[in-house]
This record gives C-alpha cells, structure tokens and sequence, in this order.
C-alpha cells in the first residue's frame, strides 16, 4: 500500500477503504507518512468529502491510535457532553456541578482554548490552586467519591487526531464535517463515556457558520456515536452572538458562578438547564426533559449545585473563598466603558468579532505556546434586542495594556450592528438530533 494511491484514489472522489484509512492513520501517527503526504490526503478529503462508512473508519482508527480510557470502574451511567466551542461558552463550569448534584457521575476531559474560543481548563484555573493534572485512578476515585471530576486529555488520548488538527489548522482544512465529527467523536469515544451529549454551535461565532451545516455536522456526529454503542444527542445552539455576558477566563468562571447561585445570564441559564436535562435523560435519572428542567432547578435554587462545586474545586486544590467571594478572582488593572456611538436597538452582535477582541486584549492563545491573560476580557452590557442610548456603554473592556486595549477597542466597534427597528429575537436551540431523526424547534 502506497500513501500516493491513496491520495490519488481521493483525488478522483473514489471512497477509502478500511484498511487505507487505518494505513493513513498508523502512518502518520509513527511519522513514516510525512506531512506533505498528509496534507494533500487532507486536501482532497476536504474537497471530495467522505462518505458515512470512511467517516466512522477514520473515527474509528483515530480513537484507537492511543489510549481508551475505561471508565467502568466508576458507579453508574456516565454522560459527557462536548461543545464545539463558541464565544462566552463556560458552560461546562456550571454544567458538571449541577448534573453531579443531580446524582450523575460527570467523569469530564477538558481541553485549552485556541484562537478566540476559550478553553475549560485555562478557565478552571483562574481559581487559584486548581489543578486539572491527574492520575486516572485519581480522577476515577474523585468521580466515584464526589460525582465529579474535571482533567486535562492524556498526551496519549487519540494522538492521531491532535497531529491531524494541526495540520488542518495551518492548510485551511478545518471546516469540513467529515473532518470534524471524526475528530470530535474519536476524542470523546477514546475518553471512555456511556453516553454523551453534543452542542453544536452555528452562527458567527462558531464553525458552523451556517444552520443546515450545523444539522449535518450533528447528524453525523450522532451516527457515529451510536454505532459505536453510545447513546448520543445533538442539540443545535445558537453562537450568532456570544454567550452569557462575559468573555475572557476569570470573568467567566464569575458568570457560572453566578449561574450556580441562580443568577446570570438568561441565556446561559437557559443552555444549562436543557443540556442538564438531557444529560440526565442519557443516564436514566429521569424519565422526561420536563423532569429533568425540574430536577436541575431545584439542585441550583436550594444551592446543592454551587456546593458540588465547592467539593469539587477544594477536591482537585482550588481556594474556595475565591468560589465563595468572587470579587477575589484575577481582575484587570483598568476598565473602559466602550460607549454607543448611536441610539437604537442592538441588531446584531457578531460573536467572532467579540472573540477576537478578547484575543487582542490576552484573553486567548493566538498559538499554542501563548501565554494568556486570565484577568482581561469583555462584559457586554447590552444584547441583541436591546435598547442603548447614544453615549451609553455596550460592553465593559477589563485590560492590563493600553495598546493591547486601543486594538481591541477598535475591533469591537465593529461587533455591534444598531438600527432604529427592534430585531425579531433568534431562538437560543435549533432543534435536536437524535438517531431517528433531526426535531426542529
């Protein structure tokens, strides 16, 4: 078997067999396959797609090209849930705590953040002492004792997919479905859960820029998974404008905080009431999604929920009078009111542009040697369908360095679409997929 024919045999849209994607992916992974090789496979893969077999293949081979993690020593049925990343997504800070107060194991590997979508664990560790580094039998007692633990992937977690990801990251090969469900559900079916839900974001800020690819990308993703035996959802989430209020590490582990106590937002209240639910539907807590909405706000009114997440901070080194008293997280030196140049209702607010200008200002890795600032980011003031006076602010920019906040200034000026009519409100979930079928709402 040659690398050439198989590129060749892509080239010319003829689908891959099993035993040549497995021939791929063992090559490149030992490094017999060069990237050069690699890159034009890609190349062709992005153009011509692969079909429903070639995309289970690949996951496949990917998932088994380093550890599978074996959960079965933790206590009952074990729900993960993955977003494919978004602007302002903290959501599984306050996610896993309330589904373990719920009595659900959430056994969760968490990954750092890239570009202008931020990552879990830079964001956990915006709690002083909190440590995502652990044992697998650490992390299996932590989760079999408390109902929750949140760690970092293994260096041998599907290192075929970690070498393929940054190969398409830098030959404009990302956005294909194939590619990316591949990648997502090696990665999770590696990390050994029972079940798992999905959030598939679309609009600006998100891959998916468009809904209909959003449904296929779920679609397929939800194949996958339950071919391989696990039960999976989708849910289609709307990433046209960020979510919650804040973006940036600190201010938002303050938002989810928040959220535990029965604050924040109401659109990430929202998400992280329906994901709960669904997440307890997998694991056979509840026998409705009306159920489970019961069920989680009860966790997060009588404050079970914010407790789970002061045990689980304390349990992995965290100081929980930062949980406690939230003021005495990382904060930026100074703040600047980014004030509206007109009055009239916000139309729009573009969630990459947001991203971006949290990245400009640190709160983000332009690579993955950066260093981040977890203390800056944005705190928007006004949403989509609000209301701003001329002068008032639309967002709060929290900053060290004056440059770095005159660049982000001017790329968050351009965030913000306001006109004289009131926009008609974009609903917060598309629709769900699930094997039998795509449920539009």
């Amino acid at each position: 078997m040659r690398m050439y024919d198989l590129i060749l045999k892509k080239r010319n849209g003829e689908a891959l067999s099993k035993a040549e994607i497995q021939y791929f992916i063992d090559g490149y992974t030992d490094g017999t396959i060069p990237d050069y090789q690699a890159s034009a496979l890609l190349m062709a893969i992005y153009f011509q797609k692969m079909n429903e077999a070639e995309t289970a293949f690949l996951t496949e081979a990917m998932m088994h090209s380093g550890d599978v993690i074996d959960l079965s020593a933790i206590d009952g049925i074990k729900v993960d849930k993955h977003s494919t990343g978004g602007v302002g997504d903290k959501t599984t800070i306050a996610l896993a705590p309330i589904v373990a107060a719920c009595g659900v194991p959430v056994a969760k590997m968490s990954g750092r953040g890239l570009g202008h979508t931020g990552g879990t664990l830079d964001k956990l560790e915006s709690i002083p002492g909190f440590d995502v580094h652990m044992s697998i039998d650490q992390f299996i007692n932590n989760v079999n004792r408390l109902k929750i633990a949140v760690a970092g992937q293994t260096a041998d977690l599907a290192p075929a997919d970690k070498k393929i990801y940054a190969l398409r990251d830098v030959t404009a090969t990302v956005d294909n479905i194939s590619l990316i469900a591949s990648s997502v559900m090696s990665k999770k079916l590696a990390s050994g859960a029972d079940a798992i839900v999905l959030d598939v974001k679309t609009g600006n800020g998100a891959f998916m820029k468009n809904t209909e690819d959003a449904f296929k990308l779920a679609s397929e993703m939800v194949t996958i998974g339950s071919n391989m035996g696990r039960n999976t959802i989708a849910l289609v989430t709307n990433m046209d404008e960020p979510l919650g209020n804040a973006v940036g590490n600190s201010l938002e582990v303050k938002e989810a905080i928040d959220t535990l106590k029965g604050e924040g937002p109401e659109d990430f209240r929202e998400l992280c009431i329906t994901l709960a639910s669904y997440m307890l539907l997998l694991a056979g807590n509840i026998d409705s999604i009306e159920a489970g909405r019961e069920k989680v706000e009860n966790v997060i009114s009588t404050g079970k929920a914010l407790e789970v997440f002061k045990t689980f901070v304390a349990a992995q080194g965290g100081d929980i009078k930062y949980v406690e008293d939230t003021n005495l997280l990382n904060s930026s030196k100074k703040i600047y009111p980014l004030q509206s140049d007109k009055s009239g209702y916000i139309n729009r607010i573009y969630a990459e542009e947001v991203g971006l200008s949290a990245l400009l200002l640190g709160a983000g890795r332009e690579t993955k040697d950066s260093i981040i600032d977890l203390s800056v980011g944005i705190v928007l003031n006004k949403k989509v369908g609000d209301y701003v006076e001329k002068g008032e602010p639309l967002a709060f920019i929290h900053y060290n360095d004056e440059d770095k906040k005159d660049n982000a200034v001017e790329k968050l000026k351009t965030a913000y679409l306001i006109n004289e009519d009131n926009p008609a409100k974009s609903p917060l979930i598309f629709g769900t997929v699930t094997r039998e079928g795509i449920q539009r709402l």
